[in-house]
């Protein structure tokens, strides 16, 4: 029985594809750094063949992306359309606000300062 070849792709060409780097440069360069992992082995070479089925698991941001390849893509196409080559398999991070504000601790803002100048109590007449 033949089996049809899979249809492959550059690693680098998918990621560019898929939308996850901005160019393909970029893409080819974060592969080329070793930051990659197809299939749970580090892979350097942005030419490495990639297709249906295979995960990836790469850095974005301050982000650790796992994604499964769904199709190898034809094209860079607009981000619906590059969401449906990949299925997410990140786990869920929670989000930490940059600068929190918990019951009176943090600077306070202008307005927190009006109000407190306003509360305070004049000089004894």
């Amino acid at each position: 029985m033949d089996t049809p070849p899979r249809s492959t792709i550059r690693l680098d060409k998918w990621l560019w594809h898929a939308r996850f780097f901005k160019t393909r440069t970029l893409a080819a360069k974060i592969v080329s750094g070793g930051h990659v992992r197809v299939n749970a082995s580090k892979t350097a070479k942005p030419a490495h063949k990639v297709g249906e089925g295979d995960v990836l698991t790469f850095a974005q941001g301050s982000r650790i992306r796992v994604v499964r390849i769904l199709a190898p893509g034809e094209r860079r196409g607009p981000a619906p359309e590059a969401q449906m080559l990949y299925a997410d398999m990140s786990p869920e991070q929670e989000k930490i606000p940059s600068a929190p504000r918990f019951d009176g601790k943090g600077r306070p803002t202008k307005k927190d300062r009006r109000s407190l100048d306003l509360n305070r109590h004049g000089p004894l007449e």
